[in-house]
């Protein structure tokens, strides 16, 4: 069976270096060449390019790259499954999350999850909606939470709560004062999250659907990052309330209030339907069904 050499070929083709390869997977270096030379033998095809300092994979090698994480994936799966025969739930589960969502949302999540199943090994990456799809696909993560959307096709995405977000801005800025209108927002400096995030699709949707002239956007890739710039009067920005419910309890920030309007999105979680059956992950999507 070729899974050793599948296990090297991937952790190879991630850090393109044969010495690094070896020392990840404690075995020789002549192990690791062994290795994909059988590998190569079998596919008839070359999987690298070699130079001194590091290796390249072929396009072909990039094929096998995505099957070889699949097959990895369900032996795993099978491990688990075969280990979880009694019910049990236990062995590793890595949550992928954006960043409104793993930050405020899924804390509580984890401490639920850890009480429910003690012998579960729980690790989270946090990214943007679009990182977080990308992690899904290449079975980086077993489960997503993201606040975007995705066209993935190959891909299982179901809604799990509603989110409302605020346009927000510093208790001294002029437009929270009064009825406000979407006229008394045109021209404003925005300060948002970067392209790929759910909030930054979002924001750019209600830019467009109301006909808001921006003078002009300052990208942060961290929510904390834009709070602080709003707090010091940078800007105002649209954000998630359970981003922004501390703040608001002691007065740094102040929410725009428009006449006949609320901004509501769904989050949802992503997972690929390999995973899909994986009783860690069965397990997480019990806890955050009722939500």
């Amino acid at each position: 069976m070729y899974f050793d050499a599948l296990k090297t070929f991937v952790t190879l083709a991630e850090v393109k270096n044969f010495t690094k390869t070896s020392d990840s997977l404690h075995i020789s270096q002549p192990s690791v060449s062994l290795h994909i030379k059988n590998l190569e033998k079998e596919f008839q095809t070359e999987l690298f390019m070699r130079s001194p300092k590091h290796v390249q994979i072929t396009p072909t090698g990039d094929i096998l790259y995505n099957r070889a994480k699949q097959i990895i994936s369900l032996y795993e799966q099978t491990k688990d499954d075969i280990l979880d025969h009694h019910n049990s739930v236990q062995g590793e589960l890595t949550i992928g999350a954006s960043f409104t969502i793993g930050e405020y949302i899924l804390p509580s999540l984890l401490f639920k999850l850890q009480n429910d199943f003690p012998e579960l090994e729980l690790k989270v990456v946090i990214g943007n909606t679009e990182e977080i799809v990308e992690y899904i696909r290449q079975f980086k993560v077993d489960i997503g939470l993201i606040e975007g959307q995705t066209n993935e096709k190959e891909l299982f995405i179901h809604s799990f709560m509603k989110d409302e977000l605020f346009i927000i801005a510093s208790p001294s800025h002029p437009s929270i004062k009064g009825n406000i209108t979407w006229g008394d927002l045109q021209d404003h400096t925005w300060i948002t999250r970067e392209v790929g995030s759910g909030t930054r699709e979002y924001l750019e949707h209600v830019i467009r659907s109301n006909g808001l002239k921006v003078k002009s956007l300052i990208s942060i890739s961290s929510n904390q990052g834009i709070k602080e710039c709003v707090i010091q009067g940078m800007g105002i920005s649209l954000l998630s309330r359970s981003v922004i419910v501390r703040e608001l309890k002691h007065g740094e920030l102040s929410i725009i209030p428009i006449e006949n309007q609320s901004f509501t999105r769904t989050f949802s979680y992503v997972v690929s339907p390999i995973m899909k059956n994986k009783k860690s992950v069965e397990a997480f999507i019990n806890v955050i069904r009722p939500m």
